[in-house]
């Protein structure tokens, strides 16, 4: 996408390759534009969040390249959580697309965390569709799609709402800007994909509210700068702000959007902000900026409605996970089990449940070690979405229903 859009030019592409080949990885020279560190091209892998920008006709969209192996799923959890739009691309080439479906594969759980983080739309992209075993066979292309349908709407996507299809491959460019020719694909008719990008409805979020810019990053460059979305409010040079939740008075001193000097930020931007007050190493991952007068709530104990995904045993109070809400990460434990919900009624149990099992939904009392940032989901969902993870996998999806203290 970003040598079809301009931003990497033809001689960095001819450079990628010369080094590919010489690493014995000649196939996967494009992705280093993104793969940017030795171990990452080594192994093949994406492990940090990798980002970059390009322009399409009608928007400047922002690429999160998050990474797909299971090791690294919490750092993907960081880039799910600053999306509007997920893409998910899987191959349609044999024994691939089924190792990523299986239960222990990625793409169940990536869908699952997607999904959680509030991203809005999600488009499916069929990849490697040039591929010898595929040919561009819509037998394939449509095998692909109606096995992983099931697994995308039990996590909550509706296709023709907020879930798309669409054929393509990574490595030709085919159906990514330029559409294919009847000979090669006669059956897809729909758009290519930056036409789809480009047809989208601009995304609509509070400029009015309070200031709340969660921050996932910070580096030192002659003071202290800190990454984050904004996800309300807006933020403008000069602006006294408050970091939760230690309460640190700051001053904004200079503002970035995607690497481009700004006066005013506003909400859905991934901005660096250079503040004032504060020293880098006091800022960590999940902290928020808010409006002085206006604060996020801060606590470590709090009521939720979780709904538990994949866990062999069963969940009772002392249980202990790993909870992802923004760009928060926190040890939690099971202090209470309140009641269970039906999850075709709506019922609650009038008899507190000792202990909750795969596939049920409970609303129960967590409690963290630490005090963090958060908001119950009906009052501002970005902060009250969450995922318990445990042993390398997520157990759960929640939402806050009350901080208690």
């Amino acid at each position: 996408l970003m040598y079809l859009t301009g931003q990497v030019d033809k001689r960095t592409l001819e450079k990628y390759e010369r080094e590919a080949k010489e690493m014995n990885r000649e196939s996967w020279y494009l992705s280093w534009a993104l793969d940017t560190n030795i171990e990452e091209r080594e192994k093949g892998k994406t492990v940090q969040v990798g980002r970059a920008n390009f322009e399409t006709e009608k928007k400047h969209i922002t690429i999160l390249d998050a990474p797909g192996h299971k090791s690294f799923v919490p750092n993907m959890i960081g880039g799910a959580s600053q999306a509007d739009l997920a893409v998910l691309v899987i191959s349609a080439r044999k024994g691939e697309f089924e190792a990523g479906l299986e239960r222990g594969g990625q793409t169940r759980e990536h869908a699952v965390l997607v999904k959680t983080a509030g991203v809005r739309h999600m488009v499916v992209l069929i990849n490697k569709m040039d591929d010898p075993t595929v040919n561009w066979d819509l037998k394939r292309y449509n095998e692909c799609r109606d096995k992983i349908i099931p697994v995308l709407k039990k996590v909550g996507f509706v296709p023709g709402k907020d879930l798309y299809f669409m054929p393509c491959s990574g490595q030709t460019g085919a159906l990514l800007k330029d559409p294919v020719s009847n000979d090669i694909c006669p059956w897809y008719s729909g758009p290519t994909f930056l036409e789809y990008l480009d047809n989208l409805p601009p995304i609509s979020r509070a400029r009015e509210g309070a200031v709340r810019v969660v921050l996932f990053d910070k580096y030192n460059d002659m003071g202290t700068v800190v990454m984050g979305k904004v996800e309300s409010g807006s933020v403008v040079k000069g602006q006294s702000l408050v970091v939760m939740p230690n309460r640190t008075p700051v001053q904004v001193l200079q503002l970035w959007s995607d690497d481009d000097e700004a006066d005013e930020v506003t909400p859905g931007e991934n901005v660096k902000l250079k503040l004032k007050g504060i020293e880098e190493d006091a800022v960590s991952s999940g902290f928020v900026l808010c409006s002085p007068d206006d604060t996020c709530v801060v606590g470590h104990i709090f009521d939720a409605q979780v709904v538990i995904m994949e866990h062999k045993s069963i969940i009772c109070p002392g249980y202990s996970a790993v909870l992802h809400v923004h760009a928060a990460v926190e040890e939690v434990s099971v202090k209470t089990l309140i009641c269970l919900i039906d999850r075709k009624t709506g019922e609650k149990s009038t008899t507190r449940p000792k202990f909750v099992k795969q596939d049920q939904v409970c609303i129960m009392r967590l409690e963290s070690n630490e005090l963090f940032c958060l908001e119950p989901f009906n009052k501002f969902p970005q902060m009250g979405r969450f995922v318990l993870r445990d042993e390398g996998r997520t157990v759960a999806i929640g939402k806050v229903l009350k901080i208690v203290e």
